[in-house]
């Protein structure tokens, strides 16, 4: 026998129910396979890196219980409502859940928070749950960006030892790229954020008009170049007094913005 190992005392649990309440019960490290509990409430258990398999726990109440490694998978969740329960490092798969749990049993670190939330968007996307894949993506990138910004700047000790020298200065740049992502387009969730940058660059293009080709004293000057400027970035029009490099330059833009907004339009549609 190999001594780099030892057995993990694993308890398989097969077609088991429970019988009671269960108020401080112990049941780390189990493999539960189409385990039933309906109406049943468990208070301050623990769960800690258990398995849940093709089980149905329906309309059950979990107060300040530990889900911490747990995971679960084929498995039906409806109605059932956690309070104050940990869930860090859980992984959901295939499993019918109310979307609730992503304001209630969210951890409090912004990287396991992001991680929680990700894991629940794949498996709202897997049982076609669109609105509460939606809700898990939003959350996901908020957290996503506290933590990139707590990655480089935080005075946190987690974080400092961490992302220490050239890992902090990463992951500054990494921040940075994801908040410009987000501005110009909402990281492909948010379409306004699109629609604005486009405003922002016509603007842009029309400023960068009238005080090259045209005189910045008169208000005329702005009306028209903006009303051309939304024509040449839309590629109705190539005025003759715009140079070859701006043209293109303009062109490449719009071809980016338009792959983002068809980018926007297929990931909402693959959620359906």
């Amino acid at each position: 026998m190999n001594k780099q190992f030892r057995s993990s005392n694993r308890t398989t649990l097969v077609d088991k129910a429970f019988a009671h309440d269960q108020v401080d019960a112990k049941f780390q490290n189990h493999q539960f396979q189409r385990l039933v509990a309906k109406k049943r409430k468990f208070k301050d258990c623990d769960f800690s890196f258990s398995t849940f398999d093709s089980s149905y726990l329906r309309n059950c109440i979990f107060d300040s219980c530990v889900f911490v490694g747990c995971s679960f998978e084929n498995s039906n969740l409806r109605g059932s409502h956690f309070l104050g329960c940990k869930f860090d490092y859980v992984r959901f798969s295939n499993t019918y859940i109310d979307p609730e749990i992503l304001d209630t049993g969210c951890p409090g670190q912004e990287n396991l928070q992001k991680d929680f939330a990700r894991t629940l968007r794949l498996n709202f996307h897997q049982i076609g749950d669109t609105a509460a894949a939606n809700t898990a993506i939003r959350i996901e990138l908020n957290a996503t960006k506290i933590h990139l910004r707590k990655a480089w700047c935080s005075r946190e000790s987690y974080y400092r030892k961490k992302y220490a020298g050239l890992k902090r200065v990463g992951k500054f740049f990494e921040w940075a790229k994801f908040i410009s992502l987000d501005f110009i387009w909402g990281n492909g969730e948010k379409p306004l954020n699109l629609l604005r940058s486009i405003f922002l660059f016509i603007l842009g293009v029309a400023f960068c008009d009238v005080f090259t080709l045209r005189d910045p004293r008169l208000l005329e000057s702005y009306v028209s170049a903006f009303l051309q400027a939304s024509e040449v970035v839309l590629g109705v029009i190539k005025p003759a007094d715009f140079s070859g490099l701006a043209l293109v330059a303009i062109t490449a833009i719009r071809y980016i913005m338009i792959a983002c907004l068809v980018s926007i339009l297929i990931r909402r549609l693959s959620r359906r």
